[in-house]
């Protein structure tokens, strides 16, 4: 990038706030008070997140007399579910193609396992009045380079080829464009009813009430310190008290899972975004997006990006940072060095808004395994539960998570405990420096590919081959 264009593209961050710009609404609700002393209950939910969220308002749903408590170390939707891009997924395995590489059998199942929790998570917005900004726009995967646009077209051929395309149609350059105008967009796939479009942290807050309305005790600034067997159940210990419960669910995903065989599975990815400021009526005319989809592009260090309610461009993706030991760390939350990068990035893909300023500009950790989508099981004999891995599609998986968790701690066989993606674990991450130099490899390899029309270097297919990966 040349200096005068990297002077150029910076001056549109001097006013970005490091902060997400979500979590800015004025609508925040208050926190919850922390817990002190002694709590009791059926069921304690760890985690103030969507996992933690879905869990505790399903079970109250299931069973409006159980007992439920929520604990949350500081607010709830102040991690990763306030500071993602808000693409709701109905994919339960980060995208088609990732399911249908490691569970072939069930891909089928998947999917329509996938369309029907998206349609819950519809319904549940209606029914408890849930205001996060929801629309069933879809999602467009473009390609920005002739060889991803060949891949587009072969992969929907195959999926026509397998019958899982299903309300996807193929658009070439003329056809993409016509949807959202970039001179960079070659080819797409709209998949126009498996992805909607909301608030995140809107989504987040709505669950809580929801909760709260139907009597589900929720402490926020209580953080979960250690788990341990008490009589017939388990007792978790808070700075202030404990609670004590006969099932325990654990939705806390990248932070310390407090089952430490658990923790191995999972490591932080920092992911970055930008929020511009409200286009104008102008500037979303020479765009076009007259559908407000959201789009991500082909490459391995892959751009995602969306139109918010007030018609801001949400434009992030590309670095994925991990950094040495796992460490989740505040500082890491902020990196301008990604944001210059990002803001080039935006204003090649859209020339015609050269100008427009950036508002907000953060970081965010997320959970990632090694599979790339999420792993479940239960501890302490089944009075234990857990989900996590959702690496980065887990505003709708979420949900599909929690029921996951409610049915292994009822002990029941249903469709979901019956599948191989729930009844097999991913490959452990191995420990340091091995773990940070496997990445970093890792990380080499994908930046390669992308400037050599996606040819995979040895390192890339024998991660391939041994079902292991990393993503941007």
């Amino acid at each position: 990038m040349a200096p005068s264009a990297m002077t150029r593209w910076t001056k549109s961050l001097s006013e970005a706030q490091p902060v997400p710009y979500w979590l800015e609404d004025p609508g925040k609700p208050h926190p919850e008070s922390a817990l002190t002393g002694t709590e009791t209950c059926d069921l304690l939910v760890v985690g103030g997140g969507y996992s933690g969220l879905w869990t505790a308002l399903i079970a109250k749903e299931r069973d409006p007399q159980r007992e439920v408590v929520l604990v949350e170390g500081r607010e709830a939707g102040w991690a990763a579910s306030g500071r993602n891009g808000g693409f709701c997924a109905a994919s339960l395995t980060h995208g088609l193609a990732n399911g249908l590489a490691r569970w072939p059998d069930e891909i089928h199942k998947l999917e329509e396992l996938g369309a029907r929790n998206l349609d819950e998570i519809e319904k549940a917005v209606a029914r408890h009045d849930l205001d996060c900004e929801f629309e069933r726009t879809g999602e467009i995967d473009v390609a920005t380079e002739t060889y991803q646009a060949s891949e587009l077209r072969d992969w929907y051929d195959e999926m026509e080829r397998r019958g899982l395309a299903g309300g996807t149609e193929f658009l070439d350059a003329e056809a993409v464009r016509e949807q959202v105008g970039s001179p960079t967009f070659l080819a797409g796939l709209y998949d126009r009813r498996g992805v909607a479009m909301l608030h995140p942290a809107k989504l987040a807050w709505g669950l809580k009430r929801a909760c709260l309305r139907l009597g589900v005790r929720v402490y926020e600034h209580t953080p979960a310190l250690s788990l341990r067997p008490y009589g017939a159940g388990m007792a978790v210990h808070t700075p202030y008290g404990q609670v004590r419960a006969r099932r325990v669910a654990l939705g806390t995903n990248i932070f310390p899972n407090l089952v430490r065989r658990v923790r191995s599975y999972t490591i932080p990815v920092y992911d970055y975004a930008l929020m511009t400021e409200p286009l104008t009526d102008e500037q979303l005319a020479s765009v076009g997006w007259r559908n407000r989809q959201g789009l991500g592009d082909s490459a391995n260090q892959f751009h995602y990006f969306r139109l918010s309610a007030d018609n801001r461009i949400l434009w992030g993706g590309y670095d994925a940072i991990y950094p040495y030991g796992g460490r989740v760390r505040a500082e890491y939350d902020d990196r301008p060095e990604t944001y210059a990068k990002l803001a080039g990035h935006f204003f090649t893909c859209f020339p015609q808004l050269e100008g427009i300023r950036f508002t907000h500009a953060w970081g965010g950790a997320i959970d990632t395994c090694s599979r790339f989508s999420a792993f479940f099981g239960t501890a302490h004999h089944g009075k234990v539960a857990y989900a996590a891995g959702y690496t980065g599609l887990g505003v709708g998986a979420t949900r599909f998570g929690a029921e996951v968790m409610l049915d292994l701690l009822a002990g029941e066989r249903t469709e979901r405990t019956e599948l191989e993606m729930v009844r097999k674990k991913p490959l452990p991450f191995p420990p340091e420096p091995f773990a940070w130099t496997g990445v970093a490899l890792t990380k080499w390899s994908l930046a390669r590919a992308d400037a050599h029309d996606g040819r995979r270097n040895l390192w890339l297919r024998t991660m391939d081959r041994l079902g292991l990966g990393f993503d941007s």
